[in-house]
């Protein structure tokens, strides 16, 4: 094999796993897009040639621009450096696996080894400050939620492990009918392959068709108001804007309607005016509490950015800001209110924040970056994060876990606010950074990831790109259009069942991980141990 012949086979590999991805990719695609790569692996691993390392980035690194180009509209040097270093871990993990299989098998099995590491390393870019779980392999499913109803006993990690797995086979099947050892070739493709790719999907068609919904139906009203980030949210006052959401909301209010859903940072104050602590000040709570008293069966999730004042001797962390006039500190937070009839305000803070715009990298000689965080409108730099999930509970004990915008990404995450005690899912976001792009899309498909590992229906309100209403098997209702204001009105189920993923979690990456730390040190003792005896 020629080096040009590498190169392709790893430009092919970047290539296939970008045409499967949603929302328009082909999704089958995905049971082939690691093949060329692994040709790649088993000839230099064969012949002892280096490369790998440079091969698999090249893979990752197309497949990342072609999939995630969008980011560029926010930011251009920050989108840059997204494609570099999620290319570049990956990268990594897959070097380490080429040479965990040379060294513990000379090269000729170990190809299972790929699932462990590879779950280890989504598991920890789902938990780390340069958190970028956009590109998950499972989540390459997420438009496809009949194939995946069996996610709610793995979550997205599973479909990982899916897609690895048939990439293992498929290629050994290659392998097999390219040195004309047509009966293995048969054998893997028919027993392996094909009942591999076929029975999980028939599975989940039977899961799809046999599960239903307890009737146990609440009214939400959710409002698209379509405020441009860039411009007309700072050419207005907070109260102006605040007032054009109210007179969508107020189109389908009706007397059965028991949430009111707007989008992440709707009430934003450029002078700061929403501080925690004293909230009764701000103009635009008491406004929303005027709302309510005219429509007081409802209770309303809204989105704010919000400050905190650090109390006497509290201990200071990287998000710390100083006051400009004053020695003393505050918070900056992205926040979720729930505001009902009563004078009792709950408050969730958003605890998984979009690396680049709301956290910035904060070790020792990285913290001067944090001066070149992506202003996406509202509160930019390191932002303050919640301890513990957060639910809230409205006067009726009806319980729901507020979602901002980046943290539906999270599966585990999300299935913490279930185990809390949430029976609805509510999503706030804002996705009008990367106009009319394949971003906005990804990011709503996600949404339609959790109702299937929750099966927890979803009420999703954006200021713009998608809000729709999802049920617990993932069919999505009154999908709205892009940069068109809308405000939409179903009843949906409360469930209060929890499913074998939100009871364990991701207990799939802590299996992994174990085994990968085991693999590792294996692997490492042994070649020490060859070198010893080289000497």
């Amino acid at each position: 094999m020629k080096r040009w012949h590498i190169l392709i086979l790893s430009i092919f590999s970047g290539l296939l796993l970008a045409a499967a991805w949603p929302v328009n990719g082909f999704t089958p695609l995905i049971f082939v897009a690691l093949v060329p790569l692994f040709f790649v692996q088993q000839y230099l691993g064969d012949h002892n040639k280096r490369g790998m390392f440079l091969y698999a980035w090249l893979a990752f690194l197309i497949w990342n621009v072609l999939t995630t180009w969008w980011i560029w509209y926010s930011t251009d040097v920050g989108s840059v450096m997204a494609f570099i270093l999620n290319a570049l871990f990956s990268a990594t993990i897959f070097y380490l696996f080429h040479l965990s299989k040379k060294k513990l098998f000379n090269n000729k099995k170990g190809w299972g080894i790929l699932i462990f590491y590879w779950i280890t390393w989504e598991y920890f870019h789902m938990n780390w400050e340069l958190t970028w779980s956009w590109l998950n392999l499972g989540n390459v499913f997420a438009s496809q939620s009949k194939w995946i109803q069996w996610y709610e006993y793995t979550g997205a990690l599973g479909g990982t492990v899916w897609v690895i797995a048939v990439n293992i086979l498929v290629f050994q099947a290659i392998n097999y009918f390219l040195k004309k050892d047509y009966s293995k070739a048969f054998k893997l493709t028919v027993s392996g392959v094909v009942f591999l790719i076929t029975i999980p999907i028939l599975l989940s068609y039977i899961i799809y068709n046999t599960y239903e919904e307890e009737e146990n139906p609440v009214e939400i009203v959710v409002v698209q108001p379509n405020t441009d980030p860039y411009n007309v949210q700072f050419d207005h006052s907070p109260l102006v804007l605040l007032e054009k959401n109210l007179s969508l909301a107020e189109q389908k209010i009706t007397d059965n309607t028991k949430y009111v859903v707007f989008p992440e940072s709707t009430l934003y104050d450029g002078n700061q005016s929403i501080w925690e602590g004293r909230l009764e000040r701000s103009p635009l709570l008491k406004r929303l509490q005027e709302f309510i008293a005219e429509n007081p069966q409802i209770t309303i999730v809204i989105g704010a950015s919000t400050h905190r004042e650090l109390r006497d001797r509290e201990k200071k962390t990287h998000a710390v800001r100083k006051f400009r006039d004053a020695d003393k500190y505050y918070y900056a937070y992205n926040t979720a209110f729930q505001i009902d009839s009563s004078t009792n305000i709950q408050i969730h803070h958003k605890s998984k924040l979009t690396p680049g715009v709301e956290n910035m990298p904060s070790w020792g000689i990285l913290k001067p970056i944090e001066k070149l965080a992506i202003n996406l409108g509202g509160t930019t730099g390191s932002l303050k994060t919640e301890e513990n999930p957060v639910i809230f509970t409205d006067l009726e004990n009806i319980q729901t876990s507020p979602i901002i915008c980046y943290e539906s990404v999270y599966g585990e995450f999300t299935a913490k606010t279930i185990r809390k005690g949430a029976g609805l899912i509510f999503v706030i976001t804002n996705d009008g950074w990367w106009g009319n792009t394949p971003g906005h899309k990804q990011h709503f498909s996600f949404s339609v990831l959790r109702a299937i590992e929750t099966r927890r229906s979803v009420a999703r309100s954006a200021n713009t790109g998608i809000s729709a209403f999802i049920n617990q098997r993932g069919d999505v209702f009154q999908k709205t259009e892009y940069w068109v204001p809308a405000v939409i009105r179903q009843e949906i189920n409360v469930n209060n069942k929890l499913t074998y993923y939100v009871k364990n979690g991701d207990y799939i990456a802590r299996i992994s991980a174990f085994v990968s730390a085991l693999v590792l040190i294996i692997s490492f003792v042994q070649g020490f141990l060859k070198k010893k005896r080289a000497q």
